[in-house]
């Protein structure tokens, strides 16, 4: 039997360097860049189609990234992030439609940017108090809205969490697991919006093969980096994306 695949040779020459990145990204080096990933693919493809294509992949990344950080997750974080990025969810759903994912994607590349602009300005003290939990559920919750509508939820949630100051590890670990319940929450919403057709699902598992490679990558160098160099890679992934999303949305 004949899979109808997309055949097209430029979608798979930004698809692929896409879930690399992303694979990166989702074992926790580099996180932020894999907002990144949707924009790439929407060079040679629409935002929901390329979102849908993403969905399986995304499923092996996180399992993947559960498996190799399984002991290292803050549960106490993830019972307050876990609730708040469903609601997230819940919203998106509901106005997945009515939104254009241009300007969602504006919308995050500038709050991206601007959470880079005030950590640069006013650079947190050692002895600065964490965010309030009420911004805290207001930033997980957008988490969630903007992965729904364009896997892009990492610059919102990472604006919390970094504050935090969690080690390397610990971030990549709590992230891994937010995230996999965030993205298995989205299966069903999205088979309800007709976006998981058997051509997107079929070429989702043609790029499958690649997400190991990626996360591979990304645990290795998460397991080695010192906290100072790692957080400095993740502001860099977030201003990367900042700019990409801006420059998307406005253009």
């Amino acid at each position: 039997m004949n899979l109808p695949i997309i055949t097209d040779p430029f979608f798979y020459a930004v698809t692929i360097p896409a879930v690399l990145l992303l694979g990166v990204s989702k074992s926790g080096f580099g996180a932020g860049f894999g907002s990144l990933a949707v924009p790439m693919m929407a060079l040679a493809v629409s935002v929901p189609e390329a979102a849908a294509i993403l969905m399986p992949v995304l499923f092996l990344m996180d399992v993947l990234g559960m498996a190799a950080f399984r002991k290292d997750f803050d549960l106490k974080l993830l019972k307050f992030l876990i609730p708040c990025g469903l609601v997230g969810i819940a919203i998106g759903a509901l106005l997945f439609k009515v939104l254009n994912p241009h300007t969602v994607a504006a919308m995050v590349g500038g709050f991206t940017l601007l959470f880079l602009a005030q950590r640069l300005l006013f650079p947190p003290q050692p002895n600065s108090p964490p965010p309030p939990r009420w911004l805290g559920a207001i930033l997980t919750a957008t988490s969630g809205f903007t992965s729904f509508i364009a896997h892009a939820g990492g610059p919102p949630i990472n604006a919390y969490v970094i504050p935090l100051k969690l080690s390397p590890i610990k971030f990549t670990a709590t992230m891994a697991f937010f995230f996999f319940v965030v993205n298995l929450s989205k299966w069903i919403p999205y088979g309800m919006l007709g976006l998981l057709d058997m051509r997107n699902m079929a070429t989702s598992l043609v790029l499958l093969p690649i997400a190991p490679v990626g996360v591979w990558v990304g645990v290795r160098l998460a397991r080695r980096i010192s906290q100072v160099l790692f957080y400095r890679f993740l502001y860099a992934g977030m201003f990367l994306t900042g700019v990409k999303l801006l420059w998307d949305g406005l253009a």
